[in-house]
């Protein structure tokens, strides 16, 4: 039993690393950003910040990124309408800053980034909040129409979500130089 599920839990880690790898180079970069600051994880200032611009960016994340812990708190135990409200407003909040960052371009990239930041519970409220906040108008209306074109039929409506949680967690790789690899 236990051999099977590392296979299972390999092949699952397998394919989450195919997806990312299958986004963009800037999409990429942005997830492991934002992993580093929701979750936490390394100085995201010194580590991602190119230019006074991108620290600013990196500050108003942080900050909204700061209600990450409420939003997991309040996420809803079945989809009665009370605990919607009080749930699903921030989190579209945080959602619209980072679709208004032009990086996440994608449903699925979306989706991969916020699994990882809420937890595999948050995916049946993914598409109403994705849709939500893509159609806010602080987004250009290309943006608009390339991220509301991104998200297919079968995920804004599924009849249910997987509760597995996500096990492959992209980080920040040192780049080695050619002849460090080959010792």
């Amino acid at each position: 039993m236990g051999s099977r599920m590392k296979q299972a839990t390999g092949a699952m880690s397998l394919a989450e690393m195919k997806e990312f790898a299958g986004f963009p180079a800037s999409t990429q970069r942005y997830v492991r950003r934002s992993l580093d600051v929701g979750l936490d994880r390394d100085d995201a200032m010194s580590r991602w910040s190119r230019d006074v611009v991108e620290a600013a960016s990196i500050r108003a994340q942080a900050k909204l990124y700061g209600r990450l812990p409420e939003i997991r708190a309040l996420l809803p135990d079945d989809s009665g309408l009370e605990a919607v409200e009080p749930f699903l407003a921030p989190l579209t909040s945080v959602t619209a800053f980072d679709l208004g960052q032009g990086r996440l371009t994608t449903f699925s990239a979306y989706r991969f980034l916020y699994e990882r930041l809420l937890g595999a519970e948050v995916r049946p409220w993914l598409p109403a909040s994705f849709c939500a906040a893509a159609a806010l108008p602080h987004l250009h209306p290309d943006l608009r129409r390339r991220l509301l074109q991104s998200i297919s039929e079968a995920a804004a409506t599924a009849s249910g979500w997987s509760t597995r949680a996500p096990v492959f967690y992209p980080k920040w790789v040192e780049k080695v130089g050619a002849a460090a690899a080959r010792h």
